[in-house]
């Protein structure tokens, strides 16, 4: 099977493509729709086109939808380093800037729902809102794999891609097999369909993608006793002064539920939990209609309270 090339991420469709410099690289985002903006953050191992659905039901509500690549994903610049999340919200903060907007709605999932809660600590200046999807702030995965075995388990991924280099091959080689039966083990049933696996599937094949995307992994466990990872932590602990709509799929296999529940304890602002019944990790993706209206109607509260 022939190696990849990135443009194989330009999936075409009513969006438009463009590349953005920020933070000493370049990012490649997809955007339909004018508007306040609303950035879209993917998590792994996907890439911006996870959230096709939401570009286009945004996009109608009103609002500028803006999918960017993470570093090392994608049509983004494959770096050496910078994968650890002070880079990542510089990243953001620069592609918000480059799309000549003063702020946004920073919506993510999975890694990209990590940024999300980092964003509204390290940089409020530019946040309006959040929506963290499948993905707890990080004081409380911290205590989910400290206090749960069970999270512990259903996380075993994250200490296999300590190892150097085969986790690499493990991801890109054979086809893919690895990234389709990650697809598969944290989705509810019926998810994903052949296409959507098999796009997936190739962008993880393109070169410097898997690397990039283990070494976000490997900096969250090896930077937990040094002076960075210490600092992280610190500041994490600064509450959350932006509202907060926090979805979680009631079969995600890979964050459980029960990891995800109590972020609110972080948050001094209107907060709003919602678990999502019939899908697992990927809920923007296994129910789009359902996600979208519950995403909707938040936003279109003036206030992002509860009800």
């Amino acid at each position: 099977m022939p190696v990849p090339h990135a443009s194989i991420t330009m999936v075409d469709g009513p969006w438009t493509h463009r590349a953005v410099s920020a933070n000493g690289a370049r990012f490649h985002v997809a955007e339909l729709g004018d508007g306040p903006l609303v950035l879209l953050l993917h998590g792994f191992p996907q890439y911006w086109w996870t959230w096709r659905h939401q570009l286009v039901s945004l996009a109608e509500a009103g609002y500028r939808a803006v999918a960017m690549d993470l570093r090392g994903y994608g049509g983004s610049d494959k770096t050496p380093r910078g994968y650890d999340p002070f880079t990542s919200v510089d990243d953001i903060a620069g592609v918000v800037k480059s799309l000549g907007e003063r702020d946004a709605v920073i919506v993510g999932h999975d890694w990209g729902g990590f940024l999300a809660w980092a964003m509204a600590v390290l940089r409020p200046d530019l946040v309006r809102r959040i929506v963290a999807v499948s993905m707890p702030h990080p004081r409380r995965v911290r205590s989910a794999l400290t206090l749960d075995w069970r999270q512990v388990r259903a996380s075993a991924h994250v200490l296999g891609l300590q190892v150097p280099w085969l986790p690499e091959r493990q991801l890109s080689e054979r086809d893919g097999e690895h990234v389709a039966a990650l697809l598969r083990a944290w989705s509810g049933p019926g998810w994903p369909d052949e296409k959507t696996e098999a796009r997936y599937v190739a962008a993880m094949q393109v070169p410097g993608v898997a690397h990039s995307a283990a070494e976000y992994f490997r900096w969250a466990v090896r930077s937990i006793p040094r002076p960075d990872g210490l600092r992280f932590a610190a500041q994490m602990r600064t509450p959350i002064r932006v509202p907060v709509l926090q979805l979680h799929g009631r079969l995600d296999t890979c964050i459980l539920p029960s990891s995800a529940r109590g972020s609110g304890q972080y948050v001094e602002a209107p907060y709003r939990w919602r678990l999502l019944d019939g899908v697992g990790h990927f809920p923007h993706e296994e129910d789009p209609t359902g996600f979208d209206a519950e995403l909707l109607v938040w936003l279109a509260n003036s206030d992002g309270r509860t009800d």
